[in-house]
């Protein structure tokens, strides 16, 4: 797997695009797509969306690394970058900010690259 984290607007598609030959064809929006998608696309955009709409769905993240890692090794997930800036006030806001850090540090732990872009520019954090 590979995860590419930064903030929003800060060109990460655009990065993953450029860098891993993927077309926007093959780029799934993480807002719109079901629970199953992220084990059989090619890459995902907005993964921080599609853990909200888990949230609000009731989904089971539980282990979500493993199965990923399982079912769909070459997955790229795109994330925004939320734990920075003022806590929400909302204890569901709190809640989804929370688990997207949390599913991000696991998914990171067991992608084999893990990427920063800012304004266009990705940093390797990991290259394994």
């Amino acid at each position: 797997m590979k995860l590419i984290i930064g903030g929003a607007f800060q060109g990460k598609k655009e990065y993953v695009k450029e860098h891993f030959g993927i077309r926007e064809k093959d780029i799934t929006d993480g807002a719109e797509a079901d629970f199953d998608t992220i084990f059989h696309c090619v890459c995902m955009t907005h993964f921080h969306e599609w853990v909200k709409r888990g949230l609000q769905e009731d989904w089971d993240f539980e282990e979500l690394e493993t199965k990923l890692l399982r079912e769909n090794p070459h997955l790229i997930l795109i994330t925004n970058e939320l734990g920075y800036g003022v806590v929400p006030m909302e204890a569901f806001d709190r809640k989804y900010r929370e688990l997207t850090g949390r599913l991000c540090t696991k998914i990171a732990s067991e992608s084999e690259l893990v990427v920063r872009v800012i304004c266009g520019i990705g940093t390797v954090i990991k290259d394994a």
